[in-house]
């Protein structure tokens, strides 16, 4: 069987296909950070609300998804410690903790680390179990970060809701679509499903 063929191991993500090694490890928790710094600033306002649209959302859980579970997670954990400490590259060229929006940050850690630990059990294999996977890590996002948004912005929870879950919800939609055909894909074109 020629290794273009070969199935990966049971319990790998994509990151697993490139020789293993700790300079490996950091480079890529070093570049999922930047990628969703750099996706972050992909960003559209939303009006009425204190919450743009961007590409961070759907970065963050494409990174966990490729890097797995630990990775994902210190990836995420390095882009909000780096941000918080004064890096511009949250949504907009922000930074700092201070931000209304930051509980979205605070759920795209968490969401890192659940995509990444289902990416592990072959959920980024096909386009369903993609789907499902995207869905959840950003079920996750919300759970953190409107309720978050309700507290730092003084609103109630439907007007937390209406500014900070409603006007995303088709996006989301489009970027789980995304991800159902690139990860599989990847899978396909690296020859490990």
């Amino acid at each position: 069987m020629s290794t273009a063929t070969a199935t990966a191991r049971p319990g790998a993500v994509l990151a697993d296909l490139l020789p293993s090694s700790r300079v490996r490890d950091a480079a890529l928790v070093a570049g999922g950070a930047v990628l969703t710094g750099l996706a972050a600033q992909l960003s559209v306002p939303v009006p009425g609300s204190p919450v743009p649209v961007t590409g961070q959302t759907f970065a963050a859980l494409l990174v966990g998804t490729a890097l797995g579970a630990r990775r994902g997670f210190l990836s995420l954990a390095l882009y909000a410690v780096a941000g918080v400490v004064g890096v511009p590259w949250f949504a907009q060229g922000a930074s700092g903790a201070g931000m209304v929006s930051f509980g979205y940050v605070i759920g795209m850690l968490l969401a890192s680390a659940a995509v990444g630990a289902l990416a592990r059990r072959g959920a980024d294999r096909s386009p369903l179990r993609m789907a499902g996977t995207m869905i959840l890590g950003e079920a996750i996002i919300y759970a953190v970060g409107v309720p978050y948004l309700a507290l730092a912005a003084h609103l109630s929870a439907s007007q937390a809701i209406a500014a900070g879950l409603t006007p995303f919800l088709i996006g989301d939609a489009l970027k789980a679509a995304l991800a159902m055909g690139a990860l599989p894909t990847a899978w396909k074109l690296a020859g490990k499903r």
